[in-house]
């Protein structure tokens, strides 16, 4: 292959200098002549001003980099998802056939060995073409086209609105291109300009480059082209989507054969190789590189996730739109926190529970945290990812907040109960120690303490003031805190507020890092019945704070990515995990005695079983149309809800797939599908049991005989067996809603 400099223009030389100069020079009257492109209404030259357009005119190529695919992975390397604006695949000219750099040189620009950057032979025909003939003829060189599609590309990337683009070139432009072309030719080799130019030019839909179109059209490399596909893909740079194999191939394949005789008429070919190619097929094996999270291989919330995390984070650009453009331009390589083998058991198990698009309106969803980390381990959802309307179909994440691809998120309803627990823990209290759940009406104008409002308390504003209800019959009575919330008991909860600061238990929320799913607000004390989970939540929120709980009060933010590069191998600074110490340890380990247990009698009486110790909750709002169950391992923290998003359409005596149940609760379909799905994975990660209290004051924590009455602490009746599951409390409280329907059941 011939050196970058030919000895013709060769401007260290005097001859070289003066050929330039005369080249370029003459060109400029010939353009103002109107020989060889019209005159532009905006942009016309003079012959006399040729030269000194010329000196004004910049001598560097303005480059920036090349629109790059990014790619987003698993934690294992598995590819989840594409984003391009451009597909591309940069390669270096080695790995490009010799096939592909001779029909590109044939058909393109067949002295491109010879001239330096402006070929002035090339240009004398096209004069001679042009004022002779009705039809116009360029005489672009391949560096010309190099420096016309770098110009295009940086004046894309910088939001310039005037782009050389054919047709809407004025002489200034032409100008500017031949320039830079032959300081092109100066500082480059005649292969990088080649490289350069088969890297970056479009050759059918997005696929821009040989490498990314030789994939596309034939599934094969581009150091693998052979005559024929070479050909092909030569013959669309003049006419990419005309010339498409894929759209127009009758068209594309005379195209080819034009591109042939060139390659035989530049002694590129033998005859016989020749008439071998023309008579070949184009023979298409398209492999489609889909773009974006709808095409995600799996996990396609999760992949919508990680898009918007990388657009809310200043780490990836100063304002949404640059981040965007890095993301679909700038080949970054996105390892994120998911475990394939999580993924897939989590998905397996939602569409098990509630085959997509079955219940109307419906849906099923599970999202696992890893305490200590944060990582998002799955994020799974019964629904498909669509942006199409139909029943199942939706591009809402029911897992996350409404900043990040979600709704308004759900009622929490009892799940907000260890929350108050922990409060109350953290006041200095003991989970034996005795609350009067007796108290089960607060008169208009009654206060709950709230230091960190204006008049110091929160104040039951509604007519009839606020009334809670139980189910479990005998509960408005005396009780230790841990039998109220073993019990999920309404009044329990209330009046252990009552004697707390509500300014207190929303600090600590807070401090979980639970918010309003709707638009991340804090939790409001202002309004009592926050404490019954009458506000809406995401799962992945509730996941989250949970974690802190199996994690000796650590809590540690959301984490989806682990790591990303760029196309030049540029590391971004990607946060490590982000955890504080939320709560004491001590008071996590007296609310866990009593969590284990609720886990384990809401397991038993669901039919349910697991070998390791789990802590959690249930959780039903008023209407039933929304259910939890909330569990943690020591290794792994879980929120299973299944419910209604399309409306407060209760799941009651709705088919379930082949199950219709009178009454549905958090024990009813939401836990056993997390105990279905912890089953299979929990091992993967620690099961080793949480920490002791220093000073527990059960004798017998591990056992639920204290729960069952005649113990000589809580007294009463043992719950009937038909409450087992989680009861409905009622909300009387017109207009002050508790949100909560766990009211005497755990």
């Amino acid at each position: 292959m011939a050196s970058s400099k030919s000895p013709l223009f060769d401007t260290a030389t005097t001859v070289g200098k003066i050929m330039s100069f005369l080249g370029v020079s003459a060109l400029c009257g010939v353009l103002a002549a109107g020989l060889i492109f019209p005159l532009a209404a905006t942009g016309g030259a003079t012959a006399a001003a040729g030269t000194e357009i010329l000196e004004e005119l910049p001598s560097e190529l303005r480059e920036e980099p090349l629109s790059v695919p990014s790619h987003v992975y698993d934690a294992d390397g598995n590819e989840l998802a594409t984003f391009y604006a451009e597909n591309r695949v940069p390669v270096d000219i080695e790995d490009i056939s010799e096939n592909m750099t001779d029909a590109i040189v044939a058909i393109e620009d067949e002295r491109f060995y010879e001239h330096g950057g402006v070929d002035a032979r090339g240009l004398g025909r096209a004069i001679v073409h042009n004022v002779t003939s009705d039809s116009e003829q360029g005489a672009s060189t391949i560096t010309q086209q190099y420096v016309n599609n770098v110009l295009i590309n940086a004046d894309f990337l910088r939001g310039e609105d005037r782009l050389t683009i054919s047709g809407s070139k004025t002489y200034a432009d032409k100008l500017r291109e031949m320039k830079l072309a032959v300081a092109a030719e100066e500082d480059m080799t005649k292969e990088e300009i080649l490289e350069g130019y088969l890297n970056i030019v479009l050759l059918g839909g997005r696929n821009y480059g040989v490498e990314a179109a030789a994939q596309y059209y034939w599934g094969v490399s581009a150091a693998d082209l052979n005559i024929p596909q070479a050909a092909t893909l030569a013959g669309m740079v003049q006419n990419p989507n005309g010339y498409n194999p894929e759209n127009n191939p009758e068209t594309a394949e005379s195209r080819r054969n034009v591109v042939l005789g060139a390659m035989l008429r530049n002694e590129y070919i033998t005859q016989e190789e020749h008439d071998e190619a023309v008579e070949a097929p184009l023979d298409l094996d398209l492999h489609p590189e889909y773009a974006g999270c709808v095409e995600a291989d799996s996990a396609p919330y999760f992949c919508d996730y990680v898009r918007r995390v990388i657009l809310a984070d200043d780490t990836f650009g100063p304002d949404q739109e640059s981040r965007d453009q890095l993301l679909n331009r700038g080949g970054l390589e996105i390892t994120t926190t998911l475990d394939p083998e999580l993924q897939s058991a989590a998905q397996q198990e939602v569409e098990d529970t509630m085959t997509p698009g079955s219940v109307s309106g419906a849906a099923a969803t599970l999202v696992t945290v890893e305490p200590g980390t944060g990582d998002i381990k799955a994020m799974a959802q019964n629904t498909e990812y669509s942006p199409e309307e139909g029943e199942g179909s939706t591009e809402l994440n029911f897992n996350v907040d409404a900043a990040f691809g979600g709704g308004n998120g759900f009622q929490g309803g009892s799940t907000l109960k260890p929350y108050v627990a922990a409060a109350w823990l953290e006041a200095g209290h003991s989970m034996y120690e005795i609350v009067d759940a007796g108290r089960d009406q607060f008169a208009q104008g009654s206060q709950f303490r709230a230091s960190c409002l204006p008049n110091g308390a929160a104040t039951v504003l509604d007519d009839g003031g606020w009334s809670i209800n139980n189910v479990m019959d005998n509960s408005k009575r005396p009780m230790t805190a841990d039998f109220g919330l073993f019990w999920s008991v309404n009044t329990a909860t209330v009046n252990m507020a009552y004697e707390l600061d509500l300014c207190d238990i929303a600090d600590l929320t807070t401090r979980l890092g639970v918010t309003q799913a709707g638009d991340g607000a804090e939790l409001n004390p202002q309004n009592p019945s926050f404490v019954l989970g009458s506000e809406n939540l995401s799962p992945m929120t509730q996941a989250s704070a949970y974690a802190a709980f199996a994690a000796d009060g650590e809590y540690c933010r959301p984490r989806a990515i682990s790591e990303v590069t760029d196309a030049n191998g540029n590391e971004y600074d990607v946060a490590g995990p982000q955890c504080e110490q939320a709560m004491e340890a001590d008071s996590v380990a007296q609310l866990n005695e009593t969590m284990t247990n609720i886990a384990d009698y809401n397991a038993q009486d669901s039919g349910s079983s697991f070998d390791f110790p789990v802590g959690g909750k249930t959780g039903t709002n008023n209407e039933q149309s929304s259910t939890w169950f909330i569990g943690y391992s020591k290794g792994l923290s879980t929120a299973s809800w299944v419910g209604s998003y399309a409306d407060m359409t209760s799941l009651n005596n709705r088919n379930i797939n082949g199950q219709v149940h009178d009454e549905v609760y958090g024990s009813t379909i939401a836990m056993p599908m997390w105990v279905d799905y912890m089953n299979q994975i929990a091992d993967d990660y620690s099961t080793d049991d949480f920490r002791s209290p220093d000073n527990s004051p059960f004798q017998n924590p591990d056992s639920t005989d204290r729960y069952m009455g005649g113990n000589g602490r809580e007294g009463g009746n043992t719950p009937d067996n038909d409450q087992a599951d989680d009861g409905s409390g009622e909300d009387d409280g017109e207009g002050t809603p508790g949100g909560d329907a766990d009211g005497g059941t755990p």
